[in-house]
């Protein structure tokens, strides 16, 4: 297959600064044809990471009723390594220094923990390795309760919603889109701005109202700049793979179904029969018969799967399973050698990209939790924090801590947001102050306690 399209999903632009409902519906019309194109590629990509692939729809010409259809599906691998890499443990939200924000944000944290954030992030981040892209949508929670988060969350089928974005300098965003298909097959298109609402089906308007969020609720969250999916690059590969393993599997078959060849013998049908039953057959002088045999060399095709895997994921940025050894490999130098590393390096990267949306989103929460919470969130006082490998390698961090602490040069803060053991390290660092703080106390309390206790005066001896 021709996968020249494929080069990651277009960004949609608009040359309006402002959308209103004198021109929300030109704006809709002109973005659906970039938009359609997107959703039929992000489309042929799900289906590919769902096992329907084009290995399956293969002919064969020559013997073709041996055609075996092998899909080894390395894009399932690929998406699901990388959405567990990058999203196994919960986002946290930590201040970056602002000693009055430790109680807001620790209320920020605990309505993400109510409004189920860490199963909406998986679905976004499944959404981007596939697609190159995806969406999440934040609105006011529909029941205002205390034991509920003031907001909701959702995470968008990316076929289903897009963003537009002015094309003007910092390609602001200026409408949100989300598309609902009805039973009787006709699409709704459900247009948010930064300050409006827009319901239109048909090209008309059919619904519209004021919001308070003064941003566009549906913030696109792309994987990379050219917004390409995981397994995307390598998608002919990946085809390469299947072909090689069917072959394979045909190979094997035919082999067993070897040709049967007779040579200088004229035999008919019900003599043929009969050979294929009893297993043999006598043949006049000069005559041969023989199997037109030609086995697969499977240690060759071998070597070309796994050049192939290993290109695979190395392009990817994914660890191998060499399961390679030597006696003086460190712990470091496994890392590197089989390939994590270069894994972390681009969970890294996708963090930078993840991050800049993020902070879309808790401009929308901090709004709505002001309002419905009166909690004062201050944007440029929350860090995003992934807890990805906190506990890894506990004993060689903790030893950098101990180290770090017992420097009188270096502040102890330094030590506890530089050794890599804690997602929050300035709360970790306040709790061991106020900790030592309750120690050192009630040592000098225990001190005070014996200092005080009178003791019995000895007797005199008279007779020295």
């Amino acid at each position: 297959m021709n996968y020249a399209a494929f080069i990651g999903r277009y960004p949609i632009y608009t040359d309006r600064e402002i959308i209103d409902r004198n021109n929300v519906v030109d704006v809709l019309v002109k973005a659906l044809p970039t938009h359609v194109m997107n959703s039929g590629q992000i489309d042929f990509l799900y289906k590919y990471y769902a096992g329907n692939q084009p290995i399956l729809n293969r002919e064969k010409k020559v013997r073709s009723e041996i055609n075996n259809t092998v899909v080894e599906n390395r894009a399932i691998e690929i998406v699901n390594f990388k959405t567990a890499y990058l999203i196994g443990e919960p986002v946290q939200y930590v201040s970056n220094g602002a000693e009055d924000m430790r109680e807001p944000i620790k209320e920020l944290n605990e309505y993400m923990r109510l409004a189920h954030k860490h199963y909406e992030d998986k679905a976004l981040v499944w959404w981007s390795h596939i697609a190159g892209t995806s969406y999440r949508m934040t609105m006011p929670a529909l029941e205002n309760r205390e034991d509920k988060s003031p907001f909701d969350i959702y995470s968008l089928d990316p076929r289903d919603a897009f963003v537009v974005y002015w094309s003007g300098l910092g390609h602001k965003p200026v409408m949100g889109v989300y598309i609902v298909t009805t039973g009787e097959g006709k699409k709704e298109y459900y247009c948010y701005t930064d300050r409006m609402y827009y319901k239109i089906v048909d090209r008309e308007i059919v619904e519209e109202r004021a919001h308070l969020l003064r941003d566009v609720p549906i913030v696109e969250y792309p994987l990379n700049f050219a917004r390409l999916g995981a397994f995307e690059p390598v998608l002919s590969m990946l085809d390469a793979i299947n072909t090689v393993s069917s072959n394979r599997l045909d190979g094997i078959e035919q082999f067993v179904q070897a040709l049967l060849v007779l040579i200088g013998v004229d035999m008919e049908k019900k003599q043929f029969l009969e050979l294929k039953e009893l297993g043999g057959v006598q043949i006049p002088p000069g005559g041969d018969i023989k199997y037109l045999v030609q086995e697969l060399n499977q240690m060759q095709t071998q070597t070309l799967v796994d050049y192939l895997y290993q290109t695979v994921l190395t392009i990817c940025g994914m660890p191998n399973r060499n399961g390679g050894s030597s006696t003086s490999d460190t712990g470091v130098a496994v890392h590197i050698r089989d390939g994590w590393e270069a894994a972390e390096n681009r969970a890294k990267d996708t963090e930078g990209m993840f991050v800049y949306s993020e902070e879309n989103t808790l401009r929308l929460v901090s709004r709505i939790i002001s309002v419905y919470r009166d909690v004062d969130l201050r944007l440029r006082s929350i860090d995003v924090r992934f807890t990805r490998r906190n506990y890894e390698n506990i004993q060689e961090k903790s030893q950098v801590l101990t180290t770090m602490l017992g420097s009188e040069k270096i502040h102890p803060l330094l030590g506890f947001e530089h050794c890599g053991m804690f997602s929050d390290p300035e709360e970790a660092y306040r709790m061991s102050v106020d900790y030592e703080r309750k120690v050192q106390a009630q040592k000098e309390a225990e001190l005070k306690a014996l200092s005080t206790v009178e003791t019995p005066d000895e007797p005199v001896n008279e007779d020295v």
